[in-house]
């Protein structure tokens, strides 16, 4: 029972009321490591268990494997969070989000600029937490814990002390789970538009209308990794966002920089994060990645240095078949634009796009385009979106470097 010493003890230990049952139908991949329980997995209920109630999930000789937050409304019934029987109190909330700090800490990520809780990875099912310094965004995606979503904001007051808390739970998935939309501070005042710094690039965070909680954390050790390839290098940053390749790209020295983004509001961002760097030099271009990609190949445009990192392609299996071929386009024009020499740096976001797909799209691409490459990094997200090993939603982003080898 390692994980049962690993979550706090074992079974039978803890306090807390009577807990109705759930009996999970022994192929569930919940005896494999795994934490969602879906509504075929559940053989029988035990009790009258209520939506956002906390049950005890039961195999079919009744041995209990833990405690799990339920929603039958939900495609995901249940969802463990403990190998014992633990409910949700002040005092869980507080040791919980203590250990998501003592992780970040440990792993040597700059907790004033951290998403400091993630969910199932910090034994937190829906719940994220992004902190810029002195203010905390907060989503509350699964309904037992926005029921209890006043505990969670005094245990963050309690671990952080914040000038603010705002909820950012407008994400279509609470409708998922039966929950209306909403917005606004929790804790203190929202804040204005506000400046952060990372290894010598700035960003603009606005809590409140910035794309998910202000800012994309989980790849700022990746921008940093990227632009030690980008000196002397004419860049393409495609998928640009807020700028984060395209500005630390030409920090390191980059001879040129483009960036292009389709969306307007995003360039304006990452141009005054450019500015305010102190790189002033990089073309910003409004337009479709896709369609900008094929004017260039088509008008011959050459670069040293091209980075895909676009928005997930792919939020469900059902759509995988077009992600992939939205892939292997951007891939394929990318290529035929460098030469011997040049490099591809390439990112995927979706825990639906398997390591194996992604790399298969990339070699597909490279056999169409005539190019030999030579893998010479690989790149993950940020530690401070720990991945679980049993639970592969956990790891989502993956990417490489590929260098395009002399024509043989």
């Amino acid at each position: 029972m390692v994980w049962g010493l690993a979550w706090g003890g074992m079974w039978g230990l803890g306090g807390g009321s009577i807990m109705s049952s759930l009996i999970i139908q022994p192929r569930s991949r919940l005896f494999h490591g795994h934490f969602w329980a879906y509504a075929t997995d559940i053989k029988a209920r035990q009790g009258e268990p209520q939506p956002g109630d906390v049950v005890t999930l039961k195999d079919v000789r009744g041995k209990p494997i833990g405690s799990a937050i339920y929603n039958p409304k939900s495609q995901i019934s249940a969802r463990l969070f403990s190998y014992r029987r633990q409910d949700l109190d002040a005092d869980f909330f507080l040791r919980r989000i203590q250990r998501a700090l003592k992780l970040r800490v440990e792993s040597g990520v700059d907790a004033r600029l951290a998403r400091v809780v993630w969910s199932e990875s910090d034994g937190l099912p829906g719940v994220i937490v992004d902190r810029y310094g002195d203010h905390l965004v907060l989503q509350t995606l699964t309904l037992a814990m926005d029921l209890r979503i006043d505990l969670i904001i005094e245990a963050l007051k309690e671990v952080y002390s914040p000038l603010s808390i705002v909820e950012r739970n407008e994400a279509p998935v609470r409708k998922a789970e039966g929950m209306e939309l909403r917005k606004g501070a929790v804790f203190g005042e929202v804040p204005a538009p506000f400046e952060v710094k990372a290894g010598g690039m700035v960003f603009q965070v606005d809590v409140m209308e910035g794309q998910k909680t202000g800012l994309y954390l989980d790849q700022l050790d990746s921008y940093a990794e990227v632009a030690k390839l980008a000196k002397g290098r004419r860049v393409l940053d495609c998928f640009t966002n807020q700028g984060g390749f395209a500005q630390a790209c030409a920090l390191a020295g980059a001879t040129s920089v483009r960036a292009v983004d389709v969306s307007a509001t995003a360039i304006e961002a990452a141009r005054k994060n450019g500015i305010a760097a102190g790189v002033d030099q990089i073309d910003w271009v409004v337009e479709n990645a896709f369609d900008f990609l094929k004017q260039s190949e088509m008008r011959g445009d050459r670069y040293d240095l091209i980075v895909l990192d676009p928005p997930s392609f792919t939020k469900t299996k059902g759509s995988l078949k077009d992600a992939m071929r939205g892939y292997k386009e951007i891939h394929l024009r990318a290529m035929k634009m460098l030469e011997a020499g040049g490099m591809v740096v390439t990112f995927s976001c979706s825990h639906h796009v398997s390591t194996g797909d992604f790399h298969q799209v990339i070699v597909d691409a490279a056999v169409d385009a005539r190019k030999v490459l030579r893998q010479v990094a690989t790149y993950g997200q940020r530690p401070d979106h720990p991945i679980i090993a049993t639970l592969p939603e956990t790891e989502y982003l993956r990417g490489y470097a590929f260098e395009v080898q002399a024509s043989w």
